[in-house]
């Protein structure tokens, strides 16, 4: 990476970072942080872009209402030139005014069409209430005297002659109850209320909402009863409508009600059609726009990013760009100043010399992608510090298969993983809202290569759906006197070490080929009694030989980056101790343990010492005399376990001071260079070069940085050497989930599908179909989801933990190209 100057003329600037956006392989620094946004140069063009985008979320929105498709283009436009931002805002402006002319002029005739359809609706239901008053004309008068009589405790009044009024409206059906009592309350029981429910649904006129409504008649006698009537309705936002007492008036008004309707429904239909052509012709162009207006406000908002030379007519720009790329971007911007109609004074590009730590830039693609994110969320690489992710890519699929091992679900997993990767083109922009599903299909490739070791660590434990294949033919024979008894004859067995071993008064051997299973574990150790033992002791050592191997070469790692930074005391006084540490303890214990796999085996096996035993004893320096306690594996073992805890020992007071005092001699190295230094400058005149108060500044800021010094190194050498011990015990957790998983896998066939394959005949069957869907379901949920997370957070924490902090700081910072490619990814772009 090397950081560029840029000289743009004004007139070519836009087309010139246009180039570069479509590049992408320029990172642009702000020259103005202290400018406030809204004092930048081209803060009106940016804030003109997001009106822009106000409006084409608008016709999205509409488009997306009326259910019309959206079309992607098919290449991807060019940044529009200045001068066409003109014309994109009046297309812009025209479409959403005719738009919303079209929404208000829709939303007025469609609230008028449902107040006449409610209307219509009243005046049918109190046509049927006038006439059922007119065939009985003292029902009405009989009932509310009625009414009247049980609110006045049984006195009657005279209702002859009386002239009652009555409003007529429609109400939400719900509200119908309260409505009525409100009214009996409040009135005093003096009005009589007939209603009727409309069978259909009818859209509220204001809300736009299809409730059922009902519709209500009211009488009563007088101004004040009418008034509080009206303002009950009011309060319960009842729609009241005129209704003619004259029933040939009433006839007349529903007529030319229904005409209106007609003649509105013919309008709305029209509106409707003059929308969706509107919308239709809109939703061709809508990418496009989106993505030319994105890319002007992305060009503007970099442009805030500049310095204007008013003296020189130019602007001047600092970026960051990778040295293998600086011809690419040349040619960028010798092409954009031509666009730009060409000029007297080119487009130049210098390398600026800077002590700045420069961004951080990996070259990757679509399958390394994922792995690079897992370890840049532990922290960016610092620049030109090794990156992990190559080995990462490795061995972090390795590590979760090592826990996650079964053949079973591992092809479960590969097959959904490889569905994801043969389908990402379809499946790239399907369910982007979804987070869980972006987080499954961003680590695509990352789920294949889990479940690929999958299967590979299942078939090494001859693991699939907790069941083993006997491809080969088990090893171990089962011998009763001269009887050899198949699998078939036996449920379980006891495999022990010994070639001989005695139960009760029969005699049997257990006899091994002495040729072992090709490949993975045997497959009679699935139904032996002592399965768990065995597999355990196996797991947990390679669990530990994994740990200090993966350990010992992140070690080794840390010595490049010393020797690509030059910095050679860092190898001699922080690589050496911690690599003879490492060495002299747990590489030594790795030795041991294939030292005891291949020198005992069945007839002396019970011999063997014990490795727990043998490593607190080497660690303490002390060795019993009994005899269980005192066996050694080879002779001298004493003596070499004695060397190396010394050498261990020596290492710590080395890595503890070797730094610090490096430090003080090159401190004082300075200081005598600087003093000699003064003194020829004194012999020249120049007495006032030395001052006292500048020289007892920096011996304070030395010994403060000494003072950093030491207590960095403490904590860093603390650090290491503790944490080569509890690191190597955090690797264990690689046998206990692989422990768990396969206990979990048996239960659930033990528990659950083995009920219906335990059965015979036609019950089985019926009670394997029932129970193979309950199975699943657990196994999925369980043992793929819950499970596969467990392993892959465990597997990150070995990584991050364990593995990098043996040589990677991750003190950078990532470089962030402006790429119209990301923008268009939705890489967000503030104005």
């Amino acid at each position: 990476m090397t950081l560029c100057q840029l000289f743009l003329q004004p007139d070519a600037a836009y087309a010139c970072i246009s180039e570069l956006g479509e590049l992408g392989i320029v990172q642009f620094r702000d020259l103005n942080p202290n400018v406030n946004s809204f004092q930048r140069k081209f803060v009106n063009e940016v804030r003109r872009c997001e009106e822009m985008e106000r409006k084409l979320r608008f016709l999205e929105t509409e488009i997306k209402k009326d259910e019309l498709p959206i079309y992607d283009p098919e290449d991807n436009p060019d940044a529009p030139k200045p001068r066409e931002m003109i014309d994109l805002e009046a297309t812009f402006e025209k479409l959403d005014h005719e738009l919303k002319e079209i929404n208000t002029n829709a939303d007025a005739l469609l609230r008028n069409f449902n107040e006449l359809t409610e209307l219509k609706h009243n005046l049918q239901m109190t046509q049927g209430f006038f006439d059922e008053a007119q065939a009985h004309p003292v029902g009405v008068l009989e009932d509310m005297a009625g009414e009247r009589e049980i609110e006045l405790g049984g006195q009657t009044t005279a209702t002859a002659g009386m002239k009652l009024g009555f409003i007529t409206g429609v109400i939400p059906r719900e509200r119908m109850v309260t409505f009525e009592r409100m009214l009996w309350r409040v009135c005093r029981g003096n009005v009589f209320v007939k209603q009727a429910d409309i069978p259909d649904l009818i859209e509220d006129p204001l809300t736009g909402e299809k409730v059922h409504k009902t519709v209500f008649v009211v009488f009563f006698q007088g101004e004040q009863l009418k008034n509080r009537v009206q303002k009950i309705c009011e309060g319960f936002r009842a729609n009241i409508y005129p209704c003619p007492e004259n029933p040939h008036e009433r006839r007349e008004l529903a007529m030319g009600v229904m005409t209106r309707l007609d003649d509105l429904t013919v309008v709305l239909s029209q509106t409707q059609d003059h929308r969706q052509r509107v919308l239709a012709a809109t939703s061709r162009n809508l990418r496009t726009w989106q993505i030319k207006v994105k890319k002007i406000k992305a060009i503007y908002h970099t442009m805030n990013m500049f310095n204007n030379d008013v003296a020189r007519k130019c602007f001047i720009a600092e970026c960051w760009a990778p040295v293998s790329e600086l011809d690419r971007i040349q040619l960028a911007l010798r092409k954009g100043s031509e666009a730009s109609g060409g000029g007297t004074v080119s487009s130049v590009l210098n390398r600026m010399i800077t002590r700045e730590q420069p961004p951080t830039h990996h070259k990757l693609n679509k399958f390394t992608q994922g792995f690079q994110n897992l370890v840049d969320a532990y922290g960016v690489a610092t620049y030109r510090e090794i990156n992990p992710m190559p080995f990462v890519l490795i061995t972090f699929p390795f590590l979760f298969a090592v826990m996650f091992g079964d053949a079973g679900h591992g092809l479960i997993v590969s097959v959904f993983a490889l569905w994801m990767v043969i389908k990402e083109r379809s499946l790239k922009d399907k369910w982007r809202t979804q987070e869980v599903w972006t987080i499954f299909f961003g680590g695509r490739y990352i789920i294949l290569l889990m479940g690929l070791f999958s299967i590979y660590t299942g078939l090494i434990y001859n693991d699939v759906f907790s069941k083993s294949l006997n491809i080969f033919g088990s090893s171990w024979r089962v011998k009763f006197g001269d009887e050899i008894l198949n699998r078939r004859d036996i449920d379980t067995v006891q495999l022990e070490p010994t070639p001989y071993n005695y139960s009760g008064t029969r005699e049997y051997q257990q006899m091994y080929s002495g040729t072992p299973y090709p490949f993975g574990l045997d497959p009679i150790w699935q139904v032996s009694e002592n399965k768990i033992t065995f597999t355990n002791s196996v797991k947990m050592k390679f669990a530990i030989i994994i740990g200090i191997i993966q350990m010992g070469f992140g070690v080794f790692l840390s010595l490049w980056n010393h020797l690509h930074f030059n910095h050679r005391y860092a190898i001699y006084l922080e690589f050496l101790p911690q690599i003879i540490f490492l060495a002299c303890i747990f590489f030594y214990l790795i030795i041991l343990i294939f030292y005891k796999w291949t020198h005992f085996d069945g007839l002396v096996s019970t011999q063997a010492p014990s490795l727990l035993i043998q490593l607190i004893n080497m660690i303490l320096l002390s060795y019993p005399t009994e005899p269980e306690s005192s066996r050694t594996f080879y002779s001298g073992q004493r003596g070499v376990q004695t060397a190396l805890i010394i050498f261990a020992v020596i290492c710590i007071p080395w890595m503890l001071l070797g730094k610090p005092i490096y430090r003080i001699i090159m401190n004082k190295r300075r200081a005598n260079r600087g003093v000699v230094l003064d003194v020829d400058l004194r012999d020249t005149d120049t007495d006032d070069i030395l001052d006292d108060d500048h020289l007892h500044q920096q011996h304070h800021q030395t010994e403060v940085e000494m003072s950093e010094v030491w207590v960095e190194q403490g904590i860093h050498t603390i650090e290491y050497f503790l944490g080569c011990i509890s690191h190597t015990a955090s690797y264990l957790r690689l046998w206990a989930l692989s422990l768990a998983h396969a206990q979990l896998s048996e239960v659930l066939w033990q528990m659950v599908l083995h009920i219906g394959l335990s059965t015979n005949g036609y019950a089985g069957s019926i009670l394997t179909f029932l129970v193979f869907m309950p199975w699943s379901c657990l196994t999925v949920f369980i043992l793929l989801l819950m499970e596969g997370l467990s392993a892959f957070l465990h597997a990150l924490r070995l990584h991050w933990v364990e593995f990098q902090s043996k040589f990677y700081k991750g003190e950078g910072y990532p470089f962030i190209p402006f790429s119209f490619r990301l923008l268009l990814d939705e890489v967000p772009i503030e104005g």
